[in-house]
């Protein structure tokens, strides 16, 4: 029978709550923040009735949502279903570390609009212990960077390590511009390149006889055992940086022949170490008047 892995985020205000959102997010949860308690029975019996597989759902509920004093009657109520797993996780944070992450952002505590921030801090700690008291997982985020608080939520509720993580390889042409949403570009106008050869002009490096011709140079097969070892350091880098994915571009004049048969060349050399693809941004631009 199909059942609904429930996650109700709650916990003090600044210690963490939307990093570990965003987390659960890239492990595949679908998330909700400052969800009203009373409506935990109708989006559970709403997402029974229209998923036909299990699904992972987290909601973030604190002082923020309405009824919020309504959380543990919802609970209780949960918790004798036979279709919803519910657990409670809740994050924490000392007074000072608080204090100082609401400095850095300039945001208003939730409830020291009419008091001062330590004030609201202490009054928040109080409502909700009750909660506190009955949460399944605690998380003490004092002195925790982001990153290292995303690689906790993704170590503890992700299914397989390189589920959330993925390369993507991107092709694209100079001559349309750089693409702006890349974390890393190479550029391979050095290689040979098939547009000046008349047969091959109209394709692509998704052809067969465009991507040979691009691999059987020894300059290609140089750079790309040079950048593969480039790669197999960087890579682990930005995945331990706590992103859930990576962009690499691969740009060469138009983007139609050495960029895209480069492109999906590495994505194929990665795909046992990582979830990857390769896109190709300008390839069905690159001739067009």
């Amino acid at each position: 029978m199909k059942k609904i892995n429930l996650l109700i985020v709650t916990g003090m205000s600044g210690a963490g709550k939307s990093v570990v959102l965003n987390s659960l997010e890239d492990v595949g949860y679908h998330c909700i923040d400052n969800f009203p308690p009373k409506l935990l029975p109708k989006l559970t019996d709403l997402i029974m009735g229209t998923s036909e597989h299990d699904v992972n759902l987290a909601v973030v509920i604190d002082l923020r949502s309405l009824d919020f004093d309504s959380i543990d009657e919802m609970l209780y109520f949960l918790q004798d279903s036979h279709f919803v797993n519910v657990h409670v996780l809740y994050l924490d944070a000392d007074d000072a570390t608080l204090v100082k992450r609401y400095k850095e952002t300039r945001r208003t505590h939730p409830l020291s609009r009419d008091t001062n921030l330590l004030d609201g801090i202490h009054t928040e700690r109080e409502l909700l212990k009750p909660i506190l008291d009955i949460s399944d997982f605690k998380i003490d985020t004092t002195g925790v960077a982001a990153k290292d608080l995303k690689q906790q939520i993704i170590t503890k509720y992700g299914n397989i390590d390189n589920d959330y993580f993925s390369v993507t390889f991107m092709s694209f042409g100079f001559k349309h511009g750089t693409p702006i949403d890349t974390d890393i570009m190479f550029d391979v106008r050095f290689l040979p390149n098939p547009f000046y050869i008349e047969s091959m002009r109209p394709q692509t490096g998704l052809d067969e006889s465009v991507y040979e011709y691009v691999m059987s140079f020894e300059e290609t097969t140089t750079f790309l055992a040079k950048l593969i070892d480039l790669l197999q350091f960087l890579i682990p880098k930005y995945k331990a940086e706590g992103k859930s994915q990576v962009i690499i571009g691969i740009g060469c004049t138009g983007g139609q022949h050495r960029s895209v048969a480069i492109a999906e060349y590495l994505s194929h050399a990665f795909e046992n170490d990582y979830k990857t693809n390769a896109t190709h941004r300008d390839i069905h631009r690159a001739h067009k008047k």
